[in-house]
C-alpha cells in the first residue's frame, strides 16, 4: 500500500492521507480511493502528507516513459483524475510539507487549500521541462490557480530546486512549522478550516476553483494528446 489514511475517531473528524512513495499508476489510483473513502466518512477535512524527509518526489519520468505510449497514456489520465480528486475535493485539504515536493509533488501541494512545510532541508520545484516532458493542463490549471500566472515561467523554465524560505517567500507555501510540529499544526489549520459551515465552504471553494476546472474540462482531451505525444517522443533522465 503507497497510501494511508487514517480517519480520526474524535470530535475534529480530520482525515490524514500519507503519501509513501512517488506517483505511478497504482498510486493515483490509490489516493482517488483514499480521498472518496474519506469524504465516505464524512471527515471534515483532510491532512496530506509524504514520509520522511519527502512529502512528494512526484514521478519516476524515466521509468513512465520506458514502458511505452500505453503506460503513458494509463498514466498521465490516472495523474490528472489523482490531481483533479485533491484540487475538487469539498471540504479543507491542508498540505503538511515534510520535505522535497518536486513535479507532480508540487502540484499536489498546490491542489490544497493550504500547505505548511517543515523547516528543513526540503527543496520545491518543477524540473518536468529540463527532463523533456511538459505538465499535463490539469497541473498547470492547478499551479496557476494557487500561485497565480506571472511566476510560473520562472519555475517551469529554471527548473530551479528552490529552500522552503525562498518557497516560502515566493509563496509556494503558505507558511513553516518547526518539523517536530508540522503535523499538530497542519491539523490545527484543517480543524479551523472544518471550522467554517460546510456547504457554505464547498460552494466558495466551488465557486473560486470554477474557471481552471472549466478549462481543464474544455481542453483537456486535446492537450491531453499532444502531451502523450510530446512524452513518447522524448526519453528524459531519472
Amino acid at each position: 500500500m503507497t497510501i494511508r489514511l487514517e480517519l480520526s475517531a474524535g470530535a475534529e473528524g480530520i482525515a490524514l492521507v500519507k503519501m509513501e512513495q512517488g506517483l505511478d499508476t497504482a498510486t493515483c489510483r490509490q489516493l482517488v480511493l483514499g480521498l472518496e473513502e474519506a469524504d465516505a466518512a464524512e471527515s471534515r477535512a483532510v491532512v496530506l502528507t509524504g514520509t520522511g524527509d519527502t512529502f512528494s518526489p512526484g514521478a519516476d519520468l524515466a521509468r513512465i516513459v520506458e514502458g511505452g505510449a500505453r503506460r503513458i497514456e494509463e498514466f498521465l489520465s490516472e495523474l490528472s483524475d489523482a490531481l483533479l480528486a485533491v484540487f475538487g475535493f469539498p471540504r479543507p485539504v491542508v498540505a503538511a510539507v515534510n520535505g522535497h515536493a518536486t513535479g507532480f509533488g508540487l502540484v499536489l501541494a498546490a491542489a490544497c487549500d493550504h500547505r505548511v512545510a517543515a523547516d528543513g532541508e526540503g527543496r520545491l520545484g518543477m524540473p518536468e521541462l529540463h527532463r523533456g516532458v511538459p505538465f499535463p493542463l490539469a497541473a498547470l490549471e492547478i499551479l496557476r490557480c494557487a500561485y497565480g500566472t506571472t511566476p510560473l515561467p520562472a519555475l517551469a523554465y529554471s527548473g530551479a530546486a528552490l529552500t522552503i524560505a525562498d518557497a516560502l517567500a515566493r509563496g509556494l507555501v503558505d507558511e513553516v512549522a518547526p518539523a517536530e510540529e508540522l503535523r499538530f499544526r497542519a491539523v490545527e489549520l484543517a480543524t479551523r478550516l472544518a471550522g467554517l459551515p460546510a456547504e457554505a465552504f464547498a460552494h466558495t471553494k466551488a465557486q473560486l476553483r470554477r474557471p481552471y476546472h472549466e478549462r481543464i474540462a474544455e481542453n483537456r482531451v486535446s492537450d491531453d494528446a499532444r502531451v502523450e505525444r510530446l512524452w513518447c517522443a522524448e526519453k528524459p533522465s531519472k
